[in-house]
């Protein structure tokens, strides 16, 4: 499979579960007020996760039946796993999550006090996802690479970071999906059509594919949805480049999480013309 077909599959298989699921998308437990307080349906990322899970099952069927690529690869694996994992957290904090805590600082705050918020679930477990996936990730593209424990720990936290900033970024129609599709097409370039490229191409089509029912205001991807799409990204970078990349990445990821504590993106976009433009293109039609 090329990365072009993957990226075609993703949005094909995304845009079956849409259409046949209108029903589901419909069911009160899933109504949340967007940000013009109009009840949609949240965690609609999960469209996209049970996308990916379909196309590599059937991938992988159809390997085994000798028709496509033979076996599953690492990369593969490693993707699915991120894309459930994430997907799993998300759709928690989405479900019985609530408002009143936001940020590492406000969930830290909220432990002090005694309580165990969603937020902090997620961070916990999230974390924890990103240190199996990095430890299982050595060797995926050019032979087993020697990572000390501090490598396999700055790569975990830029996983975490990257599923933790893709979300902060949902914050408006269609614009965690844009900023993803941007971030990938660098890791594209590079990757091309090799077992990271292709691993990956899948969940950008997926994602890419409710991209018109975001910017329409049809539904939310919720942290279901950001939290996949960023870790996948993050992954790709682990999987795909060196360790000068990876720690400039990393260093770039936690900036922006700190400056996220200190003032909102959506205020930056709003007063940057060019960002607005970007931001509110295709939104509404």
């Amino acid at each position: 499979m090329s990365v072009f077909l993957g990226f075609v599959v993703g949005v094909l298989a995304v845009r079956l579960f849409v259409g046949s699921g209108r029903e589901l998308l419909s069911a009160p437990a899933l109504l949340r007020p967007n940000h013009r307080g109009q009840g949609i349906p949240t965690a609609m990322g999960v469209l996209a996760v049970f996308a990916v899970v379909v196309v590599e099952g059937g991938r992988s069927l159809f390997a085994s039946l000798g028709v496509g690529d033979a076996g599953t690869d690492l990369a593969r694996v490693l993707v699915v796993t991120a894309v459930v994992g994430y997907g799993l957290l998300g759709l928690f904090d989405d479900l019985v999550g609530t408002q009143a805590d936001h940020g590492f600082r406000g969930h830290l705050g909220a432990l002090l006090q005694g309580r165990v918020t969603t937020g902090l679930v997620k961070i916990i477990g999230g974390v924890a996802i990103a240190l199996v996936l990095v430890s299982a990730s050595r060797g995926v593209v050019s032979g087993v690479r020697a990572e000390s424990g501090a490598r396999v720990i700055a790569d975990a936290l830029l996983v975490a970071l990257a599923a933790n900033l893709a979300n902060l970024f949902d914050r408006a129609p269609g614009r965690a999906i844009k900023i993803s599709v941007v971030a990938w097409i660098p890791i594209a370039l590079i990757a091309r059509n090799d077992v990271v490229g292709v691993a990956i191409a899948p969940v950008i089509g997926a994602f890419t594919g409710l991209l018109g029912d975001d910017l329409r205001e049809h539904l939310m991807l919720g942290d279901t949805g950001a939290n996949a799409m960023g870790a996948v990204l993050g992954l790709a970078v682990v999987l795909e480049c060196g360790t000068a990349t990876r720690t400039a990445v990393l260093v770039v990821l936690a900036l922006l999480t700190f400056a996220s504590e200190l003032t909102s993106f959506s205020g930056v976009i709003d007063r940057v013309p060019v960002l607005r433009r970007l931001d509110e293109l295709g939104r509404g039609a």
